[in-house]
């Protein structure tokens, strides 16, 4: 029995080291890390443990005991919460949806600015343990109330759950301010990648709502805001940068938008896409609205081959002004609260961030945009990892410190 167990231990072994070095070499092979990142060892190692994690969690999947995405977040929930004396957490459930609470503890005369956090994750990865650090510092560096959203996520929950949940736990806490002390003028909506489309969709959906405080502002850093146009600048630039590279981000859409993955090579060319939808379109999310600057990285034009349309109607749902609210017509646009933008360079989504800006500043919403030169996809979530910890992060969350205490 003691040698079948050694036996059994030695093959787990061996399985597990062969396992890492295929991943580590994979990663050195396919994986570009630009030297302008300033600390490139640091992502290279962050990258090596991610896809290690996804790797397993794909071996486990196709064992049918869980899915990749639920082994990878509960990997990364292994991690001890860190704890602030000067911040207050409370779980809470508004429903059956499961949110974060972070209060100051110190008292304060005057309600406090709210905000409601949507967390990333392409919709299949991120919890409210992930963003705990995020939060936990947004609501000491800020002194703001801050509630953090665990919405239901993809594979189990498709579009568009993960919306609904954010609605319902956004409107339950605009109901309830004077519980949190929070002022009804000062309610600002903030998500990262994923989580920015749902601040862009609640900010959308809320501006009327009868008998609800109007939101004051949107904070979206590397938000993903549109899900038809993959060969824009960015895309082509920075398809194979950690995190987010294009496999990676072709999976999330796939998965979330339930649209067979069989229809890759062409999502990826653009022939999903008919003339028409260009036609009426292209003045907003044609290339020729993003700046020169950023073209001079590898990027060339490319004109789609004809429409195949059995893609075309599959992905109906990709065309949506829900799905990509660049689209989403001038007299709605132009009634959100002022925004605060966070963009990186070595970011698949950097454009999303561009086209957007663009489009806000055209109808008179107030911008205020930080671009980071040395910032790719995920960079936020390195807050709080020590020697780990990319100075980009930091710079972040200084700048969305800065926007809340202005407002």
């Amino acid at each position: 029995m003691v040698f079948l167990a050694l036996v059994f231990l030695a093959t787990a072994c061996v399985c597990w080291l062969g396992v890492a070095l295929w991943v580590i070499c994979r990663q050195l092979f396919t994986e570009y890390i630009p030297k302008d990142i300033g600390h490139p060892v640091k992502l290279r190692i962050f990258s090596c443990v991610f896809q290690l994690a996804l790797t397993w969690g794909r071996i486990l999947e196709k064992l049918r005991i869980c899915s990749a995405s639920q082994f990878v977040c509960f990997l990364h929930d292994l991690r001890p919460l860190k704890k602030d004396a000067r911040v207050m957490v409370t779980d809470l459930h508004f429903g059956t949806i499961p949110v974060k609470l972070y209060q100051p503890r110190a008292a304060c005369d005057t309600p406090r600015t709210g905000i409601v956090f949507y967390h990333g994750g392409g919709t299949i990865l991120g919890s409210l343990k992930i963003y705990n650090e995020i939060c936990l510092r947004l609501c000491k560096e800020s002194d703001s109330v801050v509630l953090s959203v665990g919405y239901r996520m993809s594979p189990k929950y498709r579009f568009p759950v993960m919306l609904n949940d954010c609605t319902v736990a956004t409107i339950h806490f605009l109901k309830s301010l004077n519980m949190y002390g929070v002022d009804r003028a000062r309610v600002v909506l903030c998500g990262d990648s994923v989580g920015g489309l749902a601040a862009t969709e609640l900010c959308k959906l809320l501006r009327n709502h009868p008998g609800l405080p109007r939101i004051r502002a949107q904070i979206l850093i590397y938000a993903s805001l549109q899900a038809v146009d993959f060969q824009s600048p960015s895309f082509q630039q920075n398809h194979n940068i950690p995190f987010l590279t294009w496999d990676m981000i072709f999976d999330c859409w796939s998965c979330h938008l339930a649209i067979s993955s069989g229809w890759k090579s062409t999502i990826k060319k653009g022939t999903h896409l008919s003339p028409e939808f260009w036609k009426k379109y292209s003045k907003w999310l044609g290339h020729e609205n993003i700046p020169e600057r950023f073209k001079k990285r590898g990027y060339r034009p490319i004109v789609p081959g004809p429409v195949n349309e059995d893609a075309y109607l599959e992905t109906a749902t990709a065309r949506s002004e829900t799905c990509t609210p660049i689209i989403t017509p001038d007299d709605i646009l132009s009634q959100l609260p002022e925004a605060c933008i966070v963009s990186c360079e070595y970011d698949l989504l950097r454009d999303h961030s561009l086209l957007y800006k663009k489009r806000l500043e055209g109808l008179g919403v107030p911008v205020t945009w930080h671009h980071m030169e040395d910032g790719f996809h995920g960079v936020f979530n390195t807050l709080g990892f020590g020697c780990l910890e990319f100075p980009c992060s930091l710079r972040i969350l200084n700048l969305i410190v800065h926007f809340i205490k202005g407002l």
